[in-house]
């Protein structure tokens, strides 16, 4: 018995040690295992979670093209980038003017808006970003602090390209004729040819153009001019310049703002390039013949009314006396009365208040095609108007129409 109570007595303070060591160690927190995520969400909760980190904030970059920039291309695209990665589904920015198109997403931060057909010529187009909660929306849920615009400002068509399209609709004297871009490229762009066998067809440019207006192209097309007619007064042909804003172009254009309504100015402005694009679209030929007016200051002085190749008429007139002259030059009827008031001063420093001149269209810095009661006719009487005999100035009004263009010469 003895040799037993000895082992007893060793192994009892072994039991004794190994349970205070584990009560030890539940008692100071510690579990005792492989390392898991319980054991690294206790210890975490001792040592305090850090905050997530905040989303980048949302910015736009860059817009092209630039803010304020002008002359952009009508066939320019719109680009506009960003600081971050859009959601799926974000809203898309706006363009004012609304204009027929598509964004396409072309990167995680970039869009692109690719016009259907063409940006409206001479047009300030803003791009408008939303911003807010209703806005563009980053990927990470983030938003522009507030709205993004920019503006720029679309250039016009060419000269040339605005002459082909008067040409198409009948308010020049000359047809445009298409050719395929490799016959039409080079020398025989715009150039201009004889009327020829052409005589009595119309140029066949409007049937190639497009059949809505954000599609007809701002771009001069390859082909060539033909005027319409075999006999042209050589003061009209000396007048056409198919790559220069001539007054034959600025008559042309105030004929065409005059049947659409359009403040007839001559100034081929965005109002009439929007027109004159849509006329194109819809086959809108002007239903007038090409009136053109000479006068002779050689006496008898004369003026003579030339219509689609011929002249139609010719009568006396009346120029300005010496201290009154008829201006020299070609110039586009501006404005018309049945029937109006004409006051002013004489050279002697009288005044004069003639009422009910009649069948009056001015041309030029007061100075106008007009009815008046004279004893005889065909030298020099008036202030600087073309004096008619009244039967003749009925006539002829039938024919001055706003854009006609008045050449006075001293002979023809």
């Amino acid at each position: 018995m003895a040799g037993k109570m000895r082992r007893w007595e060793v192994v009892r303070p072994r039991v004794v040690v190994l349970l205070l060591v584990v009560m030890g160690a539940v008692a100071a927190g510690v579990v005792v295992a492989s390392c898991s995520s319980g054991i690294q969400g206790t210890s975490n909760a001792l040592a305090g979670s850090p905050s997530p980190s905040p989303a980048p904030p949302l910015q736009v970059t860059a817009i092209r093209p630039a803010p304020g920039a002008s002359d952009v291309p009508c066939s320019a695209t719109i680009e506009v980038r960003f600081s971050q990665p859009l959601a799926a589904g974000s809203q898309l920015p706006s363009i004012v003017p609304s204009v027929r198109g598509m964004w396409k997403v072309v990167g995680p931060a970039r869009l692109i808006f690719v016009p259907r057909g063409y940006l409206p010529p001479l047009t300030d187009i803003t791009v408008l970003v939303p911003g807010g909660p209703r806005g563009v929306t980053g990927s990470e849920g983030q938003t522009l602090a507030s709205p993004y615009r920019a503006t720029f400002t679309t250039a016009g068509g060419s000269v040339l390209r605005l002459q082909q399209l008067l040409a198409e609709l009948g308010y020049l004297p000359l047809s445009f004729w298409r050719t395929s871009s490799a016959a039409g490229s080079g020398t025989n762009t715009g150039a201009t040819v004889s009327a020829g066998a052409l005589i009595g067809r119309a140029g066949n440019g409007l049937s190639a153009e497009a059949r809505e207006a954000d599609l007809v192209p701002l771009t001069a097309q390859p082909g060539y001019f033909a005027w319409r007619y075999v006999n042209v007064p050589e003061t009209l042909a000396g007048l056409w310049n198919p790559r220069a804003f001539t007054v034959l172009t600025q008559g042309a254009v105030m004929a065409f703002e005059a049947d659409h309504g359009l403040d007839d100015d001559g100034v081929a402005g965005p109002l009439v390039w929007k027109a004159l694009l849509r006329a194109v679209a819809d086959r809108q030929v002007t239903p007038r013949p090409y009136d053109y007016i000479e006068v002779s200051t050689s006496l008898p002085e004369t003026l003579r009314v030339w219509q689609n190749g011929k002249v139609i008429f010719t009568t006396l007139a009346n120029t300005g006396i010496a201290a009154r002259p008829t201006a020299y030059g070609t110039f586009p009827v501006y404005v018309r009365y049945v029937s109006t008031t004409m006051s002013g001063t004489n050279p002697d420093g009288t005044h004069y208040d003639d009422r009910d001149v009649p069948d009056v269209a001015y041309f030029h810095d007061g100075q106008a095609i007009h009815g008046f009661v004279r004893a005889s006719y065909g030298f020099p009487q008036s202030l600087g108007c073309v004096e008619l005999p009244l039967a003749a100035a009925a006539v002829v009004f039938n024919y001055d129409q706003i854009g006609t263009l008045v050449t006075v010469a001293p002979s023809w």
